[in-house]
């Protein structure tokens, strides 16, 4: 009797979510029984923004020995966190500047490599200010110096808000489309944004996003959309995450 052969199934397989790395602290963490570890982490909204938009999140620890992880994602995200060393864009370091060697490392060869690659990339405050940076321009060091109010940051862990306007046919503009407020928790802020546009300001004219209009998506935003109900740039980068993705396995 002849052997029947399995037939093979005509179902086209199951398109994966867009990998979308975010770049991650080093921090002393207190968890269970334990105290002052030194941890890899990023706050869950993150990771839990980029799920709800579709995407699987990717955590990345500071790591300067090379960026082949690129190859394999398809979108990055550059969390908020601790300051960029002012080193990184030649002045001396204000006393109230806490920044994170490490990070700034690890970052930027991502970054360049990201952006060599044609990845989609969203920099959320502290990353908005390193998109800066790496496009050659420079931060404001301490902000209530220079806008002469605390507003930006009210105090330790608490968010502020204020109004925002976009420029009319950017990125920030579609991705914002009906929005004019935003949150804020920052101290630094862009004051050159190198060769990056400048596409968002608050009312006291502080940079509020910036982005590469010679790119598909490259956005910075000043604010921490991970903590809002509608988190729209980490929708916008997924997205523009997922349509890269279909282009490359098409």
């Amino acid at each position: 009797m002849p052997v029947r052969r399995a037939s093979r199934s005509r179902t086209a397989p199951a398109r994966r979510r867009p990998l979308v790395g975010i770049s991650a602290y080093v921090e002393p963490a207190d968890w269970a029984v334990w105290r002052g570890v030194r941890a890899v982490l990023v706050p869950e909204a993150y990771a839990r923004a980029v799920a709800a938009a579709g995407g699987r999140a990717v955590v990345l620890p500071p790591d300067d020995v090379d960026a082949d992880v690129v190859a394999v994602l398809d979108g990055l995200l550059l969390a908020g966190g601790a300051d960029v060393g002012p080193g990184r864009y030649g002045q001396r370091p204000d006393p109230r500047t806490e920044d994170r060697p490490d990070r700034d490392a690890g970052e930027l060869v991502l970054l360049a490599a990201a952006l060599a690659a044609g990845l989609p990339v969203l920099g959320v405050c502290r990353g908005m200010q390193l998109l800066a940076v790496a496009y050659g321009g420079a931060l404001h060091q301490h902000l209530p110096d220079v806008v002469g109010h605390e507003g930006h940051r009210p105090a330790p862990g608490v968010y502020g808000a204020h109004p925002a306007r976009f420029a009319a046919g950017s990125l920030a503009a579609s991705v914002l489309a009906g929005v004019d407020r935003v949150n804020s928790y920052h101290h630094q802020a862009v004051a050159d944004p190198g060769r990056l546009a400048v596409t968002g300001w608050a009312e006291d004219g502080m940079i509020e996003a910036v982005e590469d209009p010679a790119l598909p998506f490259v956005l910075g935003v000043q604010w921490h959309p991970e903590i809002e109900e509608e988190p729209r740039p980490i929708t916008a980068l997924v997205r523009a995450a997922a349509e890269r993705l279909g282009r490359a396995v098409s």
